[in-house]
């Protein structure tokens, strides 16, 4: 797989890290590629339970390789990094984003796959499209409305402007904002949050969340009622589990 995307696991989480710190980690397409054999890898593994994903050096990334555009890239098939990133997206457990630093445009495409973005103070985002007279491609339009409303987002795309960590956590662009020096505290806490409950869960939640997105809300209930989950294998262990600390506690 390379070295331009990194693996580690710890405890279920999967971190993957985009290691191009020399470029600012500029999404090319072999980058792409490495990452898109990791999440393959990731599919297959019955261990994985969280995915986490940052960047080395100095910020998340720094966005679309604009040499890589400049001189025409081969890619293995039309509209690779699309489906690179709706991949990562549709992942069946729970998907992090950790942006410090820059996550200008295809960086920020590639952060809106995350069902949770989790920003440092220090980070920048912004869609610089039409700065280059761009336009996206890798599903912009489709998932920065749904988190910050479509009228915010008309503002970011035209304006190119750069919104810090903390006024991205305003507009609901960043779930969470933390202040530098707890970036990596507060990133293993949230971590630890979601790794304590259970996998089933998560799965079935996000399955739901995606299949019922869009729908007439009764439309939606009905799904949830006579299509869900239900109840998971972990359930009883779960409960038996908490009613042996309860009345030990009491």
């Amino acid at each position: 797989m390379g070295d331009l995307v990194l693996r580690e696991d710890r405890d279920g989480a999967v971190t993957l890290t985009l290691n191009r710190p020399d470029k600012l980690n500029a999404l090319n397409v072999p980058l792409f590629k490495a990452l898109d054999d990791h999440v393959a890898a990731i599919e297959a593994d019955r261990t994985a339970r969280l995915v986490i994903l940052r960047g080395a050096g100095k910020c998340f990334s720094a966005g679309h390789d604009l040499g890589d555009i400049a001189v025409g890239e081969k890619l293995p098939r039309p509209n690779f990094q699309a489906s690179v990133i709706e991949r990562l997206a549709d992942l069946p457990l729970p998907v992090i984003t950790a942006v410090h630093g820059h996550c200008y445009t295809g960086a920020l495409e590639l952060a809106l796959a995350g069902d949770i973005i989790f920003a440092s103070e220090a980070a920048k985002f912004g869609d610089t499209h039409a700065k280059w007279a761009l336009t996206p491609v890798w599903g912009l339009s489709q998932r920065l409305p749904r988190r910050v409303g479509t009228y915010k987002a008309r503002e970011m795309m035209f304006t190119c402007r750069t919104f810090s960590g903390r006024e991205a956590e305003r507009i609901g662009l960043a779930n969470i904002c933390v202040a530098n020096e707890d970036y990596e505290s507060g990133l293993a806490a949230l971590a630890d949050s979601i790794l304590a409950n259970s996998s089933f869960s998560h799965a079935a939640n996000k399955k739901l969340l995606m299949d019922t997105d869009g729908l007439p809300q009764s439309v939606g209930l009905a799904h949830e009622v006579f299509r869900g989950e239900g109840r998971g294998p972990d359930m009883e262990a779960r409960i038996a589990a908490f009613q042996n600390k309860t009345a030990k506690v009491s």
